[in-house]
């Protein structure tokens, strides 16, 4: 029998490095343009209005975009403050004067002095809640004299 020789051969590749790869968009036709344009005009209700009417069109569920539009959706709920009704007034910062905040908090309200003391020592809670902007306002007007910082929400 011959001796055989079995060489061992090592290899000292790199291991494969990925280049970046940059993805090329293509630009949106004209009419997809206008319809983007359309749909930026447009108010939320308008938006669930033509997503419902696109399913009836098409009889396909959006189930997963309208989850996707909830976040905007929020942000275009903050900038109609004209439609809001109900107002939360919150103490945001006692101040100095807790004393004052606490007399104009138990004026404003119907509740006990130890209610009215928790919600000063506690700033961040509703004052009054799911009232008229006049009276939202009027509150606030007359925590801020007595040297509170108030939002109202």
């Amino acid at each position: 029998m011959a001796d055989e020789k079995n060489e061992v051969v090592e290899t000292t590749e790199e291991p494969a490095v990925e280049e970046k790869v940059e993805e090329k968009k293509a630009a949106p036709s004209k009419n997809i343009e206008k319809i983007l344009g359309s749909i930026e005009k447009m108010t939320v209700l308008e938006m669930a209005e033509l997503v419902k009417a696109l399913e009836d069109k098409f009889g396909v569920s959006a189930a997963a975009p309208m989850a996707m539009m909830a976040a905007p959706a929020a942000g275009a709920a903050a900038g109609a403050d004209e439609e809001k009704t109900e107002w939360d007034v919150v103490l945001t910062e006692t101040g100095e004067k807790k004393f004052q905040v606490v007399k104009v908090i138990r004026q404003v309200t119907d509740l006990g002095l130890k209610e009215a003391k928790d919600i000063v020592d506690n700033p961040g809670q509703v004052v009054k809640k799911e009232v008229s902007k006049d009276e939202a306002e009027e509150v606030k007007k007359k925590l801020e004299e007595a040297g509170a910082k108030v939002e109202l929400k």
